[in-house]
């Protein structure tokens, strides 16, 4: 499945999310634009066991490029421990506990991110009602391809992308997650394990479910099943803490 992100399928990438089918390895693609592969990105492994990151340019994609947020590079050094996303939206609080010791550099990336306000005011751009069940947000520009000026590797990979759990979109292949990430509100075991599992929603899963419920304005011509969502959802302020 691909998800899309700024570059993407899940939108993977972030998941870029588009439209998929239900067989055992699902593609999607993105809202506008090239899908993010899934089943590429398995082979990738993150730069942490060194205990660093590297946090580096995406590679020349004109959608992409026009997307970008730039607010600067995370910290290189790795910090492996616990953390916890707080996301205030116009539809009620959502609370992520982040696994931080397996996922150190997408965890540091987050929180750089949000420290930096990169989040605030963004809409969640895609969800999807077939084949995969995914609500993917984490795109200041809406439209999929959007994300800061690096990209780092997949880490965390092969645990089963299960409801309440939140992982990283990607385009596909190695070192390219960014910013976009995806809730997991049904059972997703149909999903290559190629995506960052970030963490797991401990409060507002009433909120994703919300969105859920109102279902797509519209199929994505890129892929049927997926589209922007009916019920509006804003990130408004997003916080990272580390335990």
């Amino acid at each position: 499945m691909t998800f899309r992100r700024a570059t993407v399928t899940l939108s993977a990438l972030v998941l870029l999310l588009a439209g998929c089918s239900a067989s055992k390895s699902v593609t999607t693609t993105p809202l506008h634009g090239r899908a993010l592969g899934a089943s590429s990105a398995s082979s990738s492994s993150s730069s942490s066991s060194s205990g660093r990151c590297a946090y580096t340019p995406p590679a020349a994609d004109a959608n992409a490029g026009a997307a970008t947020k730039d607010v600067g590079t995370p910290p290189a050094a790795a910090r492996a421990a616990k953390a916890t996303m707080r996301i205030t939206t116009n539809l009620g609080p959502i609370e992520i506990a982040l696994d931080g010791v397996k996922a150190p550099c997408a965890t540091g990336s987050f929180a750089f991110l949000a420290g930096k306000h990169f989040f605030d005011n963004s809409k969640c751009h895609r969800l999807t009602t077939s084949g995969i069940w995914v609500l993917q947000c984490g795109d200041p520009s809406g439209t999929g391809y959007g994300g800061p000026s690096y990209r780092y590797d997949t880490e965390n990979t092969g645990a089963p992308y299960s409801r309440g759990t939140v992982a990283v979109a990607n385009a596909g292949t190695p070192s390219t997650s960014g910013s976009q990430f995806f809730f997991n509100y049904k059972d997703n075991p149909q999903i290559s394990p190629d995506y960052t599992m970030l963490g797991t929603v401990t409060t507002g899963m009433d909120v994703v479910d919300k969105v859920a419920a109102g279902g797509i304005t519209a199929d994505d011509p890129n892929g049927a099943g997926g589209g922007p969502p009916k019920t509006e959802i804003v990130l408004q302020s997003v916080t990272v803490s580390y335990s």
